[in-house]
């Protein structure tokens, strides 16, 4: 099986009213509106798939679930940078599919129907603590962390067992918009979250 490793940051904004409940509940209790609809942008500061370095790309998901989280038949969709090599492409795909194990291997067993990957180009970039992450005609997006009791320290879920990664910052949604296959989403005011992963099999 190839080796391959992700280290950088992934930010998710979901149909949730307030912090999703999965994260705590690890999957086990309802999405606030009953089903969950999200989109999450990554931005890969080192990244390799055996021999096709991953470093610098930027990929984004939608992915939408029926009910509980654990209990799958997920539908969803990749998007990768038009600058990324048709390789980049290629392994992404199969680390979002589930199909090379460790961190992603979840999805092999969640996911119930993938509606495919568009190479479009995509921004990500932070304005102080906000995440400003656009993927062309298809997402736009402003995350921002919640700010904790003291000063310039967000609030930060840490040490879970949540599948992204063990320290979770609880954000929200300034802007929030999704438009593609077929779906039309606006997730304004709700939850979000910016997590720094470190993935791989190894």
């Amino acid at each position: 099986m190839e080796q391959w490793s992700l280290k950088g940051e992934f930010t998710l904004s979901c149909s949730c009213t307030v912090f999703c409940p999965c994260v705590l509940s690890l999957g086990e209790h309802p999405p606030t509106e009953g089903h969950c609809q999200t989109w999450a942008a990554l931005s890969i500061d080192q990244g390799r798939f055996d021999t096709v370095d991953l470093s610098g790309v930027k990929a984004a998901l939608m992915i939408e679930i029926p009910g509980l989280m654990s209990r799958g038949n997920w539908t969803a969709a990749l998007f990768v940078d038009e600058k990324a090599s048709i390789y980049a492409v290629k392994a992404l795909t199969r680390i979002f599919a589930g199909k090379v194990g460790g961190s992603t291997h979840l999805l092999s067993i969640l996911l119930g129907s993938f509606l495919g990957v568009r190479q479009v180009p995509i921004s990500y970039r932070r304005e102080g603590e906000t995440r400003l992450i656009t993927v062309d005609k298809i997402i736009d997006g402003a995350i921002t962390p919640v700010r904790g009791k003291t000063r310039g320290d967000n609030v930060v879920i840490r040490n879970s067992e949540y599948w992204i990664a063990p320290d979770v910052t609880v954000a929200r949604a300034d802007k929030s918009r999704f438009r593609a296959f077929g779906r039309n989403w606006n997730f304004s005011g709700r939850s979000a979250e910016i997590c720094q992963i470190d993935w791989g099999n190894q």
